[in-house]
């Protein structure tokens, strides 16, 4: 592993190939927007004009994507990973993304000799762009450990969780968490500020306690408390993780028996009628049905 192409030089993407050629590898990218390939055609990364043209050269492939659906016109476009990527290519798909349809590729790049193992990631733009992300991980024992030299230069923790698409499963059921918990914290510090007590003091409190969580540790001082709302993750990205786990409770069946999920789900889902989807994701602490913001 020699030589790593990174398609999508957005806000993580950009990060994850900064820390790739500080890791000493050979770094090649590709990105639609001129303005996003610029920026790293001026850090010294090589930039393609197609995702062809990477697949062509590199050694493994990582994708920075939004969606399932823009993964798939990757891998399988006219111009994309299975037509025109070379055997033994190691696809590594950092996305959020729909683990059916990763299970599904994963399928269609192995009769083309290309691996793929998913390889969601937690920690931000700053994780991204330091080198300190978290990865979990679905894909084959070997297949992971072909790519753990890329992996260490973009992370700082990796669980391999299991098979292709275990990866996504937990980074689904990760955010919806993280998605949960923002909204009880909202409503939490809404009743301690009713109750005429500092919310501030109250998260101290709470920290110290079994009630904390990301959100209450980190989330809330980071982000929400100093009104900073900065995270780089929006509630664009968070509703459309959100809606993936709801999907993936539904067709596992465990939607019925998941009410608070289910209400997370409605929750999140509403939100967009009152708060931007460029908005941070942090925002949803305070979002009030049928309130405007």
């Amino acid at each position: 592993m020699k030589i790593i192409g990174v398609v999508g030089l957005g806000n993580m993407g950009r990060g994850m190939a900064l820390s790739l050629q500080r890791g000493g590898f050979t770094v090649l990218g590709y990105d639609p927007s001129p303005a996003a390939a610029r920026t790293l055609a001026e850090a010294g990364i090589g930039i393609r004009t197609s995702v062809a043209a990477l697949a062509k050269e590199v050694d493994a492939l990582v994708l920075s994507l939004p969606t399932s659906q823009v993964v798939e016109a990757v891998v399988n476009g006219a111009d994309g990973i299975a037509a025109n990527g070379r055997r033994g290519l190691l696809v590594i798909d950092t996305s959020t993304a729909d683990p059916a349809s990763t299970r599904k590729l994963a399928a269609q790049l192995d009769e083309a000799g290309i691996a793929l193992i998913d390889a969601p990631v937690s920690g931000g733009p700053k994780g991204a762009l330091n080198g300190a992300l978290t990865m979990v991980l679905g894909g084959s024992a070997e297949d992971v450990a072909r790519a753990e030299p890329v992996l260490a230069a973009m992370s700082a923790k990796r669980v391999h969780i299991g098979d292709v698409g275990a990866g996504h499963v937990t980074k689904l059921i990760n955010n919806l968490m993280c998605a949960s918990h923002l909204l009880i914290a909202g409503e939490a510090m809404r009743l301690a500020e009713a109750a005429g007590v500092s919310p501030a003091r109250v998260l101290e409190g709470v920290n110290a306690g079994s009630g904390r969580s990301g959100v209450t540790q980190t989330n809330y001082p980071t982000w929400i408390l100093n009104d900073a709302f900065d995270s780089g993750f929006t509630m664009k990205l968070m509703r459309k993780d959100v809606r993936l786990a709801m999907n993936l409770a539904e067709a596992t069946g465990t939607l019925a028996t998941a009410p608070f999920s289910a209400q997370a789900g409605r929750l999140w889902a509403a939100s967009a009628e009152s708060v931007a989807d460029d908005e941070d994701f942090n925002r949803i602490v305070q979002f009030i049905e049928g309130r405007k913001a």
